[in-house]
């Protein structure tokens, strides 16, 4: 597995590429595609689908002669195999050189690949320290059964890094003063186990729907991150009586930018507590997803006004903390797994 460099990042103390699990894309992407080429933690790499259904993710750059593999360069999938433009070398999804147009396969022309995980039809790869592989998996996917809309993606590039756009996970303070959030609550300690971190908190916003229509929530939320690129967020919204889904996932580009992908997903709302603008007027199959079209707005809204921050703010090790600051140095001192050295996000207490 290819390691990236290990520069630092925005001027900070962090190191641009922490190990873990990090979003690339969707597999209705990938299908509509057939070949996807990006930068992915200071690599140009490619994805592909086989005729199996077996996602590959791989270094961009072909073994035999050194040409990208991308469809800029002329890259393409044939019958589920990689095509390389320069010489028709032929990769399967493990990587391996299958075929050639004029000799027989070069068994030493394998493709460097990254593992792959895949929830709810988001495809994640994992990015080791030193090229070793995973120490932990992703959590299981929530049921994507009937009754929950299809997910809706939203992604924003900016300078920035994981480890800062993570720390909200714990940073309740913000919630008000930059949000606006009334009644934040935060009463259950944050919980740590290994590379797992679970947050708690509550909170009610008045909002408008196209600036037009006012409403009134009140949300209990728990948070759960595997790793810096892995965030996951139960909602309930009791005024309404609404379950929703929010992943954050924050990915390395190269080391300078992150794209920052928000992923919502609603279920149906068959018995509202309360009338809600609008709905009632839409067949009931189609409430949950013109809902999460209105959740991801409201997401993305939000994650614009913390981007105005972290795209200019720089890392500060030892930050003069109050007490409404919460448990941001338990976080950084979970945060400290993911680096080479146990003190290279200099992030423990002192």
């Amino acid at each position: 597995m290819p390691t990236g460099p290990k520069e630092l990042a925005n001027n900070s103390s962090l190191l641009p590429f922490p190990e873990g699990w990090y979003f690339l894309t969707t597999r209705r992407a990938v299908e509509r595609s057939k070949l996807i080429s990006k930068t992915w933690m200071g690599e140009n790499i490619v994805v592909w689908c086989d005729e199996r259904g077996q996602i590959c993710v791989a270094e961009s750059l072909c073994p035999h002669l050194g040409s990208q593999l991308g469809p800029a360069a002329g890259g393409r999938v044939v019958n589920g195999r990689l095509v390389c433009p320069f010489h028709g070398f032929e990769y399967d999804a493990d990587g391996r050189c299958v075929a050639t147009p004029s000799a027989a396969p070069a068994r030493s022309a394998t493709l460097s690949v990254f593992e792959t995980s895949e929830i709810n039809g988001m495809l994640f790869a994992w990015w080791g320290l030193d090229g070793r592989p995973p120490r932990w998996q992703l959590p299981d996917a929530p049921s994507a059964g009937s009754g929950w809309s299809d997910i809706e993606v939203r992604t924003l590039q900016f300078p920035g890094h994981p480890q800062e756009t993570s720390e909200n996970s714990v940073d309740i303070a913000h919630l008000s003063y930059i949000h606006g959030y009334g009644n934040v609550t935060n009463e259950t300690p944050v919980t740590i186990q290994g590379p797992y971190l679970e947050s708690r908190f509550g909170f009610s916003t008045d909002r408008k729907i196209a600036k037009v229509v006012g409403m009134h929530l009140e949300v209990e939320a728990v948070a759960t991150l595997s790793g810096l690129g892995y965030s996951y967020v139960e909602f309930t919204e009791l005024t309404i009586s609404m379950d929703a889904r929010l992943w954050v996932l924050a990915t390395p580009v190269d080391g300078r930018l992150i794209d920052l992908s928000i992923v919502s997903q609603v279920r149906e709302i068959r018995n509202p507590k309360r009338p809600i603008a609008g709905l009632a007027f839409l067949p009931r199959q189609m409430r949950a997803p013109v809902m999460n079209k209105i959740v991801s707005s409201l997401q993305v809204h939000d994650v614009k006004q913390d981007v105005v921050i972290w795209s200019r703010k720089q890392y500060v090790p030892r930050p003069r903390l109050v007490r409404s600051d919460g448990e941001v140095m338990k976080y950084r001192a979970y945060c400290a797994q993911f680096y080479p050295e146990p003190d290279a996000c200099q992030s423990t207490a002192r």
